[in-house]
């Protein structure tokens, strides 16, 4: 019984920890739709971990929105996604095009306007503190 106890405290804690690659990064908290997200970007690599729940989730139904919120933070276009629903990890396009990143240490609130071949257009904007 101690041990679950100990497992269940544990996974409690554990609900926003990067994975390794993005430990020490401070995450940028962003809503689209009714999912909320703390997206840490390094380089060409950027890391969504979604802190709602939902239930029965799966990666193909949070994709969408890991992807907008990701795009949104980083001003750069998803070029490959892998991960759950949970945890989504991104190779990062930042090619011509796509706009400045959103500035860090604030938390926004967006919207997707529409999905045109696995890209979104989403509009964002921030919290008020």
């Amino acid at each position: 019984m101690r041990w679950f106890a100990v497992f269940t405290l544990c996974g409690l804690c554990a609900c926003d920890t990067p994975g390794l690659k993005f430990r020490g990064i401070e995450p940028v908290r962003i809503q689209v739709a009714q999912c909320e997200f703390n997206v840490r970007v390094d380089g060409l690599r950027a890391e969504a971990i979604r802190l709602n729940m939902e239930w029965a989730s799966r990666l193909a139904s949070v994709a969408p929105r890991g992807i907008a919120a990701i795009e949104a933070v980083s001003g750069c276009y998803v070029h490959n996604l892998d991960g759950d629903a949970a945890q989504m990890v991104a190779r990062l396009d930042c090619g011509d095009g796509p706009p400045p990143p959103l500035p860090m240490k604030r938390e926004y609130d967006c919207e997707i306007l529409s999905v045109d071949n696995g890209y979104a257009e989403v509009f964002c904007r921030p919290f008020p503190r």
